[in-house]
């Protein structure tokens, strides 16, 4: 071991015990104007571009009740291709019934969030098959793993919004794991939470045990969303069958869904950053549609998701310049159909490096600026998506808390201008020792929970530790602090014996 990265394990070892510091939870609104790339004729052109795919060229819809339903309402049909041509005015009808914000409560009943108007959310990672740290690297997830990341996402305050798979157990059967990410994530944290759409079944379940969480029936959990469900369509233009199912579950109970094209431009979609957005928005759109007919009013976010790969290997790119303008124009295209935006905080990088920050720091301001509602993946995304990291939770919660700082408006006042200030030091003074800054020195400004100030020297003599080995060592921190919020014991139990009879149901039926 060299003396500097043996510095760095003992700076690590000897980690203040005190906590971490962070920013209180707070909801997040953006107080300023979006920035909008589209002109009205641009977003006018796009739409019916994506009409014209609809009609003319349709969508694979692999479900046979999901292509019954869309016939009985006027669309075309062609049952030995599973082909349905869209309706125009069908689209646009139902589209239009989707509500433009709803609320989703969370077991804390302080933590309720609004999707909407100029509301921000920031979500964790999902669906990642990987697990990733910088003491053991990457490899496949596993439960106890799993139940660490929920607890470290817990402790982060910058984190609003919870997946339930922020990546898969691969020690678990993969027909049972979601009963006990679920069962995780309901006890080990109480912030909002996402489900699994994979199925009926799976969806089913976790409606069944938001109602055991929230001590109601599945009347009051319509009436009162405690859950957020992610549909993909199979992008070029095909719904399978899985996401059907489990949307529509959702959607009869009133719980929101996010449909989100997978269109990366140049392989799943064309390689044009217009055309690509007209394919995403007709896939999006022919999704919420359908959902509003299932249950008309079904809270439905639209997602954006459009991104390129490299021309020259196929790979997926992400927080590129192309992903920023297609999330820019996104928002413009939700608001245009006066529906919450979705969309991620992404990059490429296979390690916490600098690509991941500066791709992940594209993606957000992207996400700001366009005044999405809710940033998805926003914490520990790594690697396109395949990999969940421990560190990454870190960076990215320490680039959302200076995002909302930055959201903040800024103060001005009489008392906030300095002029008394400014004649109490004078010229060629300094303001170190001037009345107000000794009356403002503990609260002036943001203060890092990750980034390092300290000059060179002391920096060296701290262990000289990168943004990454102190990532590591504030995680591990968190686990140490980590403080599982209550549960009444009669809720816990309950939500036990759900999961234990669904695997043993599970296991009768894998065995007849």
């Amino acid at each position: 071991m060299t003396k500097r990265s043996s510095r760095r394990k003992e700076s690590r070892e000897n980690r203040d015990s005190g906590g971490v510091k962070q920013i209180p939870w707070q909801r997040v609104s953006n107080p300023n104007p979006p920035l909008e790339i589209l002109k009205p004729e641009q977003i006018a052109m796009i739409h019916d571009a994506s009409m014209r795919v609809l009609e003319d060229v349709g969508m694979r819809v692999d479900c046979p009740k999901t292509r019954s339903l869309l016939g009985e309402h006027g669309n075309k049909v062609d049952e030995a291709t599973t082909q349905v041509w869209f309706d125009r005015g069908f689209i646009e009808e139902r589209v239009a019934m989707a509500p433009s914000s709803f609320k989703v409560r969370a077991r804390n009943a302080d933590r309720w969030l609004e999707f909407g108007g100029n509301n921000i959310i920031f979500g964790s990672v999902g669906g990642p098959a990987f697990v990733n740290d910088s003491d053991k690297g990457r490899r496949p997830g596993t439960f106890a793993e799993f139940q660490d990341g929920i607890r470290i996402l817990q402790s982060l305050n910058a984190c609003h919004f919870m997946n339930n798979g922020i990546f898969a157990c691969m020690d678990q059967p993969a027909n049972q794991r979601h009963l006990d990410t679920l069962f995780t994530c309901f006890t080990l944290m109480d912030k909002c939470l996402g489900a699994s759409l994979l199925g009926r079944e799976r969806a089913q379940d976790a409606i069944n045990m938001a109602c055991i969480v929230h001590g109601t029936d599945s009347e009051g959990l319509r009436a009162n969303p405690a859950l957020i469900g992610n549909i993909n369509t199979n992008s070029p233009l095909v719904l399978d069958t899985e996401m059907a199912q489990g949307a529509w579950t959702f959607a009869e109970n009133g719980q929101p869904v996010t449909v989100t094209p997978f269109t990366l431009s140049g392989a799943m979609s064309p390689a044009t950053i217009p055309g690509a957005l007209v394919q995403q928005n007709a896939e999006a759109l022919a999704g919420i549609a359908f959902l509003q007919t299932v249950n008309p009013g079904t809270p439905c976010l639209y997602g954006s998701f459009t991104s390129n790969v490299d021309m020259k290997t196929g790979a997926p790119a992400f927080g590129t310049p192309e992903y920023v303008k297609a999330t820019l124009a996104s928002t413009q295209l939700g608001r245009h159909y006066g529906l919450p935006i979705r969309a991620s905080n992404t990059n490429a990088s296979n390690v916490v490096d600098a690509q991941a920050a500066y791709e992940s720091q594209m993606s957000l301001w992207a996400c700001v600026m366009g005044q999405v509602n809710y940033v998805n993946h926003g914490l520990g995304w790594l690697e396109g998506g395949l990999s969940a990291s421990f560190e990454k939770f870190i960076v990215d919660a320490e680039m959302i808390q200076m995002l909302i700082e930055t959201l903040k408006p800024m103060d001005i006042r009489e008392e906030t201008l300095g002029v008394e200030a400014i004649k109490e030091v004078g010229p060629g003074g300094h303001f170190f020792g001037a009345a107000d800054t000794l009356s403002r020195y503990e609260t002036a400004f943001y203060a890092p929970m990750l980034s390092d100030w300290q000059n060179f020297e002391n920096w060296e003599e701290s262990g000289s530790l990168t943004a990454t080995d102190r990532a590591h060592g504030i995680w591990q921190q968190l686990l140490k602090d980590y403080e599982e919020p209550p549960m009444d014991p009669a809720i816990r139990e309950a939500l036990s014996d759900y999961v234990s009879r669904r695997k043993d149901e599970i296991n009768r039926s894998v065995a007849a």
